[in-house]
């Protein structure tokens, strides 16, 4: 069977850490089942071998019978012949049954995330998400191994008790009841590991968050002298967190120790009491040779069995973890009223702000957190009273809202891939027609060139679309900068682009979706004055006509706006032009001014030699 990466993974059963592995089982059942019909004959025939070396001792060595010693050692070749390709045969379909449980619970964790959206962060922490994706989902597939040389373990337990009891009743039952108290023995320590193990996922998912943070933030932390306190507290809860691992290594230590201490005590014990009952005259030499062998082969299945136990007890530790983030859900949508079919107002009661459609809009307030509260609510991605036209945004469908209306962050997630792809899902259009340059480089003629196939190649939607956006964020330079362009990789939240890079890049994806309404925070505040200048002036006649808000307090931005809205302790206490609020209300005109004055240095130090941002 193929394995199909791409394919529906079904509804998972969420309702424990043992039903999600028994449902990723029944997922795979042929292969599942096939892996352990080729792990249970492999280890039986690895059980039998020991017979067939009986069968030749006794019929044909002892007795000098050539032809029945050649008959048996023959039997004993093409066993091993078959079982070589057994276990080859065993171990593949096993892998492809780790592999298809690995792809499966990514793309149920990865759908969830996707179906949780914005309530995604507001319910569970970054690190959890990423150590489930990193750590358990590993755990999970490698505990699938009961499936296979697990019950070809027990297959091969009982076949070798049957054997045993044709030698003598006395050695099977040793046989029979001494994995049991085995498993009696490593019970405890299994439930012990359980506990631990638990504990350091769940500390190593916040300590995972924390590195995220703080690569996020270190330049900051640089720059107001907080990188050696950060630093003395993740130290510290490293340290705890490895400590925490040295208990979970003692307890899996102790196992794996017991794992084989035990079995080679329990086999030393049955190869004792085989040559007493040999030297007793009550077995003969072959069946104290065949006893040996049963010795031998039975190690291969106790030690499955215990790595299986130990396995399971991981995997559903890890299972658990992501039951429990398979049970979180949304914020419920009971939407039922339609969005209003013409551009409407849009009006947040809890502030006072209301933006009219068509109009570009603008957000000064000291603490940019209210802005942003205000654009979250106008957007639905929190609870309030706001409301589209005459009707509540909490009445309509979440679609219709989310298909209308765009927030876009000043620090929205850019994920790994080419530039193309990064500012819009562009990458499967200008890749369709064929091997398509758009690396737009330097050199006049070239550049044109390039420019050019790439249009006529592509379609002139698709390209007009995506250099309209990356001319209305002023981002031209930033392809020109890249060694391929549009097709440069860009890597996880672009962090081998500036700052001021950055925030362009989210800026031009923002334009390329085209919104019907964009509400935007800070999207010019990485940038020096020239280029926040170019960006105001582009960005205002891209969305001509069409709803914008930006939440900004740089003149730049507010003297190109229709309106602006001067909040006060996240209230709007005046409404006028950018020049007329510059007239009439003081504190506006001093938080502007400090604006301004700061930018002012930008460019003085940008003029003087220092790199721009």
């Amino acid at each position: 069977m193929r394995i199909d990466a791409y394919a529906d993974p079904g509804t998972p059963d969420r309702r424990g850490g043992w039903r999600y592995l028994a449902w990723l089982v029944r997922r795979q059942w042929p292969r599942c089942l096939a892996g352990a019909v080729l792990a249970s004959v492999w280890m039986v025939l690895l059980a039998a071998t020991p017979y067939l070396m009986a069968r030749a001792f006794d019929h044909g060595l002892e007795p000098g019978d050539l032809g029945a010693l050649a008959g048996w050692t023959g039997a004993m070749v093409a066993v091993g012949g078959v079982n070589a390709w057994l276990g080859m045969m065993r171990h593949r379909t096993m892998t492809k049954v780790r592999m298809d449980a690995n792809f499966r619970t990514v793309k149920v964790v990865v759908a969830h995330a996707t179906r949780l959206g914005a309530a995604l962060r507001a319910q569970v922490g970054t690190g959890e998400v990423v150590t489930i994706g990193v750590g358990d989902v590993q755990t999970i597939s490698g505990s699938l191994t009961a499936v296979g040389p697990g019950v070809g373990a027990v297959a091969a337990y009982a076949t070798v008790g049957g054997l045993m009891l044709s030698v003598s009743t006395r050695l099977a039952l040793v046989v029979l009841l001494g994995v049991p108290l085995l498993a009696v023995a490593l019970g405890p320590l299994m439930g012990r590991l359980q506990g631990r193990e638990t504990e350091y996922r769940e500390r190593q998912s916040v300590l995972t968050a924390r590195i995220g943070d703080l690569a996020g933030g270190l330049r900051v932390l640089n720059g107001l002298g907080g990188k050696g306190l950060v630093a003395d507290a993740f130290r510290r809860d490293s340290g705890r967190l490895r400590e925490q691992g040295y208990r979970v290594g003692a307890v899996t230590s102790w196992i794996q120790a017991l794992g084989m201490g035990l079995p080679m005590l329990f086999l030393a014990l049955v190869t004792w009491m085989g040559a007493r009952l040999a030297a007793q005259g009550r077995i003969s030499v072959g069946e104290l040779v065949s006893v040996y062998g049963y010795v031998v082969a039975l190690g291969w299945p106790v030690a499955f069995l215990i790595e299986m136990a130990h396995q399971l007890s991981r995997g559903v530790v890890a299972a658990r973890r992501v039951v429990t983030f398979l049970r979180l859900e949304p914020a419920p949508d009971e939407g039922t009223r339609e969005a209003p079919a013409e551009p409407s107002a849009l009006h947040d009661p809890t502030s006072g702000v209301r933006i009219l459609p068509g109009r570009l809009t603008a957000l000064v307030t000291t603490h940019p957190s209210d802005a942003t509260d205000i654009l979250d609510r106008l957007g639905r991605y929190t609870p309030s009273d706001a409301t589209w036209g005459d009707i509540p945004l909490a009445d309509i469908p979440l679609p219709q809202i989310r298909s209308r209306i765009l927030v876009a962050e000043a620090e929205a997630d850019l994920f790994a891939g080419t530039l193309s792809s990064v500012v819009g899902d562009q990458e499967t259009n200008l890749r369709g027609a064929g091997s398509v340059d758009l690396r737009l480089r330097r050199v006049g003629a070239t550049s044109h060139n390039s420019a050019a196939d790439a249009k006529q190649r592509t379609g002139a939607d698709e390209w007009a679309k995506l250099t309209a956006a990356i001319h209305a964020a002023a981002a031209e330079d930033i392809v020109r900068a890249l060694p391929d362009g549009l097709e440069t990789p860009i890597e996880a939240q672009a962090r081998n682009l500036s700052g001021g890079q950055r925030q362009r890049v989210r800026l031009a994806r923002a334009l390329l979706a085209d919104p019907e309404v964009l509400l935007a925070a800070e999207p010019t505040s990485a940038l020096d004055a020239h280029t926040e200048a170019t960006v105001a002036d582009r960005l205002k006649r891209a969305r001509k006509g069409r709803t914008t808000v930006l939440a900004a307090t740089s003149p730049l931005l507010l003297d190109r706006a229709d309106v602006v809205h001067h909040l006060v302790d996240g209230k709007v206490a005046a409404t006028g032009t950018h020049r007329e609020l510059l007239d009439t209300e003081p504190g506006y005109r001093a938080l502007v001014a400090r604006d301004a004055e700061a930018e002012a240095a930008a460019g003085q130090a940008a003029q003087e030699g220092e790199p721009a941002r």
